[in-house]
């Protein structure tokens, strides 16, 4: 029996393919997440997930550095994109950095219960709007700091960390490290390197140090 997750923040699209892959996947088992900590709350608490399907948009910071943050911590569990955008860009990103699959929101339920089958079975899932006509000339592959352009680092850049981000960095800026953290957090380790990857990512900072002295100023400029 396969156990999948569902991470989606549109609760009507997380049902829909809910239905989709329960009625095309004899004995799946389900899980919804509408946020990135749910994600990592599943991953983490589930005995094994086989595969999980995350929107790219979807709240709690994905990009390419926590997305191969969560491909190292769980080898065992398969990884795919689902996403309104069609882009060969986007897809052939998402492929580049390891994931298993990219699925299109635009694509009919067979089409989605067949790539989720392939992934399933161990193969990559392309979509087939990549063998369009023009679809074989060469396509440049951006690195991850090409793709994804530095944040520019303003106090609203805090406000967008997840709730469980905000305690990660308020410990980091404490001088804990990694391993401190998930024991005062009661998280598992691998999951607290995720979310430090996405703070310092959503801050546009380069180390903790940076992050401690950004949270420490923008606290002063509160209480001021």
């Amino acid at each position: 029996m396969y156990r999948i997750v569902i991470a989606d923040d549109h609760g009507l699209y997380r049902r829909g393919l809910r239905l989709a892959l329960t009625a095309g996947i004899p004995g799946v088992e389900i899980f919804e997440a509408s946020c990135f900590d749910a994600v990592l709350n599943l991953l983490a608490e589930q005995a094994s997930v086989d595969l999980a399907i995350l929107d790219l948009n979807m709240p709690g910071l994905f990009n390419q550095e926590v997305l191969s943050g969560i491909l190292s911590a769980y080898p065992d569990t398969r990884f795919a994109i689902v996403s309104g955008n069609d882009s060969r860009s986007e897809i052939l990103t998402a492929l580049s950095i390891g994931l298993h699959g990219y699925i299109v929101k635009s694509q009919r339920d067979e089409e989605v219960v067949m790539a989720v089958n392939e992934i399933l079975s161990g193969r990559i899932y392309v979509p087939a709007l990549l063998s369009r006509p023009g679809a074989a000339q060469a396509t440049h592959v951006p690195t991850p700091s090409e793709h994804i352009p530095p944040r520019r680092t303003t106090s609203g850049n805090l406000g967008r960390l997840t709730s469980r981000q905000k305690e990660v960095l308020k410990l980091m800026a404490e001088g804990y490290s990694n391993k401190e953290i998930a024991r005062d957090l009661e998280i598992a380790e691998a999951t607290t390197k995720i979310h430090a990857a996405a703070v310092l990512r959503e801050l546009g900072v380069r180390n903790r140090t940076e992050a401690a002295v950004m949270l420490k100023t923008w606290l002063t400029r509160d209480v001021n």
